[in-house]
């Protein structure tokens, strides 16, 4: 298992955290998550997702990865 933080910039509210929540959740290997607005704390199996599909999904849901 690996765990990361991402910083997430243009959250702003509750939905935002919903939103990103729900992103992460529909990937596989996911096995713990904590989003506030501006991070996501992911802990995830690297056999089956990767930290790039993670930070895409949070892209797809209308997101900016802070560098």
């Amino acid at each position: 298992m690996s765990e990361i933080t991402i910083g997430i910039d243009g959250m702003s509210c509750q939905h935002c955290v919903m939103r990103v929540k729900k992103a992460i959740e529909g990937l596989r290997g996911i096995s713990g998550l904590d989003v506030q607005v501006g991070t996501a704390k992911v802990i995830f199996d690297e056999t089956l997702v990767q930290q790039k599909d993670i930070e895409a999904a949070i892209i797809k849901a209308g997101y900016k990865i802070r560098g």
